[in-house]
């Protein structure tokens, strides 16, 4: 009983000291730092009102800014990815619309984790394919992470997949190499198992998780 009193009083304490603009903590430096991004992301999942903040932030003029509510937004969704629903129009449009190469993979990290609609797939699939043309290497791995997430459950979906990181296994950088190899048997293991009940007669049941982080 005091231990829960005393979570529950320390949660009190942090969200009393809480800034009234979360943003104020992501300012200054440059984008080669992300500043105090984690403290924010904790914030927000101690108070989830501040994360309207952080998806606030993709919007803000400040580039440096705009990296880091996307950097502490990630990281709070990927806690508690239910935090990023009352989003999704919003996210599904700037992921269409970015350049700025950190939203980009921010982005690539927050999507695939919306229950999303056939048509919404689909708009989200094409920004994905033009984002294997960025020219940060990590936007393209995290590109390829996200299209895989998305061919674990759609066979149709996965042949192309599976063809488009066979090729940036071969062109990419070694870290995109050493991705794809990692993404590819585990998207052609899900191949041989369908064809496998297939032939058995088995019904074909398709996994609701992610694909395994490599």
């Amino acid at each position: 009983m005091h231990r829960r009193t005393t979570a529950r009083s320390s949660r009190r304490k942090a969200i009393a000291k809480k800034p009234r603009d979360l943003l104020a903590l992501l300012e200054g430096g440059d984008r080669r730092s992300i500043g105090r991004a984690d403290e924010a992301a904790k914030l927000a999942e101690i108070d989830p009102r501040l994360f309207k903040q952080l998806i606030q932030g993709l919007w803000t003029p400040d580039a440096v800014v705009r990296m880091r509510a996307a950097d502490a937004a990630e990281k709070a969704s990927r806690r508690i990815p239910e935090l990023l629903r009352p989003f999704k129009t919003e996210l599904l449009g700037l992921l269409a619309e970015t350049t700025q190469q950190e939203l980009r993979w921010h982005l690539a990290q927050m999507v695939p984790r919306f229950p999303l609609t056939a048509a919404e797939r689909r708009s989200a699939v094409t920004s994905f394919q033009e984002y294997l043309s960025d020219t940060s290497s990590i936007v393209r791995i995290f590109a390829m992470q996200a299209l895989a997430d998305f061919a674990e459950t759609d066979e149709k979906l996965r042949v192309e997949v599976v063809d488009l990181i066979r090729v940036l296994s071969r062109t990419g950088t070694p870290a995109m190499r050493a991705r794809g190899r990692k993404l590819l048997a585990h998207l052609e293991r899900l191949s041989v198992d369908a064809s496998s009940r297939s032939i058995s007669g088995q019904p074909t049941i398709r996994p609701h998780g992610r694909t395994r982080r490599c």
